[in-house]
């Protein structure tokens, strides 16, 4: 499996429902288990507490994509997000699945894209950060209004990485 894809390094962290987790919630659930819970799902089986009845198609859609991205065959995720939030957070996230492969904004820029105030950039940045599905819904492409590199929940090393494969950052 590529680098960054599924729970291995903790980019995308999916529940037994398939639904998104905070990286930082699931580091508190003993890691070996997550991650054999997903695998299991995107080799078809049920998780050992599942009743066999949900569908694994969405991990093994995600999967699939995740791959082609890191192969330099996929620019846009087409995935059904469930992530549930606040109407704020929603709108921010909305704001950055239209940034697009190989672009950066400022959170100064996401807040005028959702019509807040320059002083709410704060919030926007706690939103950013509150984003569960690094990559797919991409918080790496978003920068510090000087054009700096500023936090990303994955580490700054993997955003100059995932920056650096979209042409962002040269090599």
């Amino acid at each position: 499996m590529p680098q960054g894809v599924g729970v291995d390094h903790g980019d995308h962290l999916l529940d037994e429902r398939g639904q998104p987790r905070r990286a930082a919630a699931a580091h508190r659930r003993p890691r070996r288990r997550t991650h054999l819970a997903v695998r299991a799902r995107t080799e078809g089986r049920a998780h050992p507490a599942d009743d066999g009845r949900r569908d694994p198609g969405p991990f093994r859609e995600a999967e699939r994509q995740l791959t082609a991205y890191f192969a330099g065959d996929l620019k846009e995720f087409r995935l059904a997000l469930h992530a549930t939030a606040t109407p704020f957070r929603e709108k921010v996230w909305a704001a950055l699945d239209d940034v697009p492969y190989g672009a950066t904004v400022s959170y100064g820029e996401i807040a005028a894209r959702i019509g807040a105030p320059r002083a709410a950039v704060r919030a926007v940045g706690g939103a950013i950060g509150a984003n569960p599905l690094l990559i797919v819904r991409p918080c790496h492409r978003v920068i510090g209004a000087d054009g700096s590199l500023t936090g990303y929940a994955g580490g700054l090393e993997r955003k100059v990485q995932l920056l650096t494969r979209e042409g962002v950052l040269r090599a």
